[in-house]
């Protein structure tokens, strides 16, 4: 069997490497030149690749002489894990078996680009793993597999991802021989009436608004630790905020969102517009990240300051 494997991300990896031995191809996405000096990094699927010793194509979009170059390949199975292009029409009609991607949520929920951040963002307890035959439509194809999976009460993105790539991994070598085998047919159509959407994460997602809620605010610092990452400004200065945790004790009512209200060994406790917050994983602009305990004891009068 003729397999393309498409992935450009972390979460892509554990997949990879599961299914080396059946793979032909891997397909990522080329790199953007980035950063003041415009290097380009390789991404972590070119390196598993040239781990595995596997055969590598980088294209920019489906519109490059690179993709139309795909085709002669003439592959059997295409599997897409966190690829971040749309693959057309023209292409997924190509293999002899079809395509399936691996989707990290519970389908049809959260179709799109940002399915871990926001079940993390709008508070889910679950979230899981879908594996799909795909069509033209963004994630709207017939379900081949999903399986449930629970979130942690403290985990962010980073954990939660991290944990969905490698049980992804040990789902997808017996559905791919399964296809080998029998196929792709089967698959159950996706219900559209319950169908939601992710957007893209930008920036601006990551600032932190202290008149929300403390518990809205710790999602949102879990949802994006990995990018943009929670930030807010103290004295005019950046502030990233990595882990937060809920305070042991309370604080005065009245006291003005966004106020440092103390600071312990545990770190340094904020006020929100409900309820307050203990900030653990802190990094000031143009600083490491460090203990916010440790950030309180180098910065003067901290106390009663709030963030911006």
């Amino acid at each position: 069997m003729n397999l393309l494997f498409f992935g450009s991300s972390s979460f892509s990896v554990p997949a990879l490497i599961s299914l080396r031995s059946s793979i032909s191809w891997v397909i990522t996405k080329k790199a953007k030149p980035k950063g003041r000096g415009y290097l380009i990094d390789d991404n972590e699927v070119k390196e598993a690749a040239r781990s595995c010793g596997l055969p590598l194509k980088e294209i920019g979009s489906f519109k490059d002489d690179e993709a139309r170059g795909l085709s002669d390949l003439s592959p059997d199975l295409l599997v897409v894990v966190s690829f971040g292009l749309i693959i057309p029409r023209w292409f997924l009609d190509i293999p002899t078996i079809g395509a399936i991607n691996v989707h990290p949520s519970l389908l049809p929920k959260y179709r799109g680009p940002s399915p871990i951040q926001w079940a993390l963002w709008k508070g889910e307890k679950e979230t899981g793993i879908t594996v799909i035959a795909m069509t033209e439509r963004m994630d709207a194809g017939g379900i081949l597999y999903q399986e449930k999976i629970p979130i942690g009460p403290e985990e962010d993105g980073a954990g939660l991802s991290n944990r969905l790539a490698l049980r992804a991994a040990e789902i997808l070598p017996p559905i791919v021989e399964k296809a080998r085998v029998d196929g792709i047919g089967g698959a159950i159509p996706q219900d559209e009436g319950q169908a939601t959407y992710t957007a893209i994460v930008t920036k601006q997602m990551g600032r932190i608004d202290w008149s929300g809620s403390a518990q809205e605010i710790t999602r949102q610092v879990r949802a994006f630790v990995l990018w943009p990452t929670a930030y807010t400004f103290l004295d005019g200065k950046m502030v990233k905020i990595y882990k937060v945790k809920a305070p042991s004790g309370a604080y005065p009512e009245e006291t003005e969102p966004g106020t440092i209200i103390a600071s312990s060994p545990e770190g340094i406790e904020v006020a929100a517009g409900a309820g307050s917050l203990v900030i653990e994983e802190i990094q000031m602009e143009n600083r490491k990240k460090m203990a916010a305990s440790d950030f309180a004891r180098g910065y003067r009068q901290l106390l009663g300051k709030r963030f911006d």
